[in-house]
């Protein structure tokens, strides 16, 4: 299995990597804070490849430009992770050598993981923590749309013989969905004039049509009646792609936030799907995940 994002080969690991791993590995500031020791010899980081990288997911972050591995990934599964006991269940576990931090590459490298454990896999829950002090590895969690579980104290670090405390995180494949829909609106999101009549990209939305494929559309405002809202704007390129059928809806509004689709939104899905419209869901607040249905916002229709 070899999985590609726009900067990144995800593929297994090599006795040929042995050394790139070592250059990576021995650094100090890469292993301990994660938990282990830095590795001391080109034959112990061999000896990693061939009995702790040997997982059935994982994989050797490296960039498209010239394959060399750089740092690590891997979805630990049911019998591997004492996160969970289920297997629809796993551990996303990382890391990346110092020269490439920063560069937004571990959350590139986690959100296809993140899509191959719940679409190739059918994960219903990915889990994943840091340790105290670990500040990158938590926003590479935070951005990527873990959401916070629980704290431990004295946690036991074996390859350290210490214990420290443990914060640990969990994303749902409901919650990834829906993180995957902010992301599309948001990266459509330009607020821009286009004329001195007319504004564009205020607001932006995403929807998840039944086929599980994202539409997007910004709001258009003009002087006249002439413009239309985000949400009707993305409906109609899912029409015009030969789909009918929604199943999530989120707007982001010009200050950042999420909320309701107005009426006229509102009425046209009501018409498009007037048997199942009540099941829509609407994300009203992303930070706080909040969620309700259409038929919540809307429990009475006029037909």
């Amino acid at each position: 299995m070899i999985l590609k994002t726009e900067r990144l080969i995800l593929r297994r690991w090599d006795r040929s990597d042995a050394g790139d791993l070592y250059k990576y590995a021995s650094d100090p500031d890469v292993g301990p804070i994660a938990g282990w020791p830095p590795h001391q010899s080109l034959k112990e980081s061999m000896d990693v490849i061939r009995n702790v990288f040997s997982g059935a997911e994982a994989y050797a972050i490296c960039l498209k430009e010239d394959d060399i591995a750089i740092g690590a990934i891997e979805l630990k599964l049911n019998g591997h992770t004492d996160m969970t006991e289920r297997d629809d269940e796993c551990e996303l576990g990382y890391w990346l050598g110092k020269p490439f931090w920063g560069q937004g590459l571990m959350p590139e490298a986690a959100r296809e993981m993140l899509r191959h454990a719940f679409e190739d896999l059918g994960m219903d829950k990915v889990w994943c923590g840091y340790y105290d002090g670990n500040s990158k590895s938590k926003r590479v969690q935070e951005k990527v749309g873990f959401q916070y579980q629980r704290t431990t104290e004295g946690v036991d670090v074996p390859l350290m013989h210490e214990k420290r405390t443990g914060h640990v995180n969990l994303l749902t494949r409901e919650m990834w969905l829906w993180t995957k829909l902010y992301e599309a609106a948001k990266a459509v999101q330009n607020a821009r004039k286009i004329s001195d009549y007319v504004e564009a990209g205020g607001v932006a939305a995403a929807i998840l049509s039944s086929s599980g494929r994202i539409y997007t559309g910004v709001c258009v405002d003009t002087c006249s009646t002439l413009g239309i809202c985000a949400e009707r704007n993305a409906i109609f390129n899912m029409l015009t792609n030969g789909e009918q059928e929604i199943q999530k809806v989120l707007a982001i509004m010009p200050d950042g936030r999420t909320g309701a689709p107005c009426g006229a939104c509102r009425e046209l899905m009501v018409q498009l799907m007037p048997g199942k419209y009540k099941d829509i869901e609407v994300m009203m607040d992303y930070d706080q995940k909040s969620v309700v249905t259409l038929g919540e916002l809307t429990p009475g229709w006029w037909i």
